[in-house]
């Protein structure tokens, strides 16, 4: 009857909890903050507020009237630091049409909740704000220091992830956290993006005698060719091939005319073992080729407009075996994938490149930016005690 009854006890406290804790991610999710649109800085009040209810020491980094970041800190019985992150913005709804529920209210349905950011990522960030709180509130101390930053402008230029540097030192951290969707998988690595511009400059003719002219939109192709070519030749071994390819292209002045003049971008995506300066240095390799070629008849100017690295953690880092061991214990899944996006760890490790990344939450990357994006209950719910027991803060007792 003992055992009858403790279990009734544990199991009525599961059910508490969960209540808690999907009422703040609905909370969360409601706060309207599409990047470009809406205040981000809302949400960074809103969960400012809520720690500090919960005995937790916040604050919020105001970086203009849209954005804020909150950053909080959970003091540890060791000094050794580990830092959560989750970003507060969203992508627009898109078609609203494709929508089966409004994507700016969260709709609870069949296990899952609906809205915009369920997945990208509100549900991982929802889950460290929750996990943080009931620490606080319990008043008990987690083995490690727990740094969170709740970061804006991820789904951009990554301007909150920017303000973060300025103003606090990571380089004490012994692991960098990000609650991106991974469906509770180990994302052990993601590509990194450069948007490289070039700027190519032809020289006009009749259409009828191209020959007598160069064709600025037809050498920026064939150096464009050259590129992919050169980008995909490095692998890695859960990111799979880097990319390259096209998604803006101007130039041409009439039908009748030989363009003298191109702005091609292109969207590389790196995989670990190629950096942006490789990447530049080989475009305006490629470009003086054609320069040279052309006696200097076409010219090339490159602009990079976009910089993210590569992210890998080894395979021997203490936290990887750690997080592994507990799903393998707990019979969960130990696979490991790597994320052909970027995130805010592109920045947060610009200056201390050596702190371990891990990607890891509770959304599923396959939903992100698309209509009826969810998140299952039961998998945000599984990373919350993951984390948890991880982090040894016996959050179950």
């Amino acid at each position: 009857m003992i055992r009858d009854s403790l279990g009734e006890e544990k199991s009525n406290m599961y059910i508490e909890r969960g209540k808690k804790s999907i009422a703040l991610l609905k909370e969360i999710l409601a706060i309207p903050s599409v990047n470009g649109a809406d205040n981000e800085g809302a949400v960074a009040e809103f969960i400012a507020n809520y720690l500090k209810e919960k005995h937790i020491d916040a604050f919020v980094q105001q970086i203009d009237e849209t954005h804020a970041n909150i950053i909080a800190k959970l003091e540890g019985k060791s000094s050794e630091t580990v830092v959560w992150n989750g970003h507060l913005d969203t992508v627009p709804y898109g078609n609203t049409e494709e929508w089966n529920t409004d994507p700016s209210i969260p709709v609870e349905k069949n296990g899952r909740i609906y809205a915009r950011g369920a997945s990208d990522m509100k549900s991982g960030l929802a889950a460290m704000v929750y996990l943080l709180g009931e620490i606080g509130e319990s008043g008990e101390k987690p083995e490690q220091t727990i740094l969170f930053l709740g970061t804006c402008d991820e789904e951009k230029s990554g301007l909150g992830a920017e303000k973060i540097l300025e103003e606090i030192d990571l380089s004490s951290g012994s692991l960098l956290l990000i609650g991106e969707p991974t469906g509770c998988k180990l994302g052990v690595a993601q590509k990194g993006c450069i948007w490289a511009q070039l700027n190519i400059s032809g020289k006009t003719s009749h259409g009828a005698y191209p020959e007598e002219g160069y064709n600025a939109v037809e050498y920026g192709m064939k150096i464009v060719c050259r590129i992919k070519k050169w980008v995909t030749e490095y692998e890695h071994r859960v990111l799979g091939t880097a990319t390259a390819q096209v998604t803006m292209i101007q130039g041409g002045i009439a039908p009748n005319m030989t363009p003298d003049f191109a702005e091609i971008l292109l969207d590389i995506r790196t995989v670990p073992g190629i950096s942006a300066e490789d990447v530049e240095k080989k475009i305006k390799k490629i470009c003086r080729k054609e320069v040279e070629e052309t006696n200097g008849e076409v010219k090339f100017e490159v602009r990079i407009k976009n910089e993210r690295r590569a992210i890998e953690i080894a395979e021997e880092e203490r936290w990887l075996k750690e997080f592994k061991a507990y799903l393998k214990q707990n019979g969960a899944e130990t696979e490991e994938i790597g994320i052909n996006y970027f995130t805010d760890a592109s920045i947060l490790t610009k200056k201390e490149s050596e702190i371990p990344v891990l990607l890891f939450g509770p959304g599923e990357p396959r939903l992100a930016h698309k209509p009826n994006e969810f998140v299952e209950l039961e998998k945000y719910e599984k990373y919350i005690e993951i984390l948890g027991e991880i982090f040894s803060i016996n959050y179950q007792k």
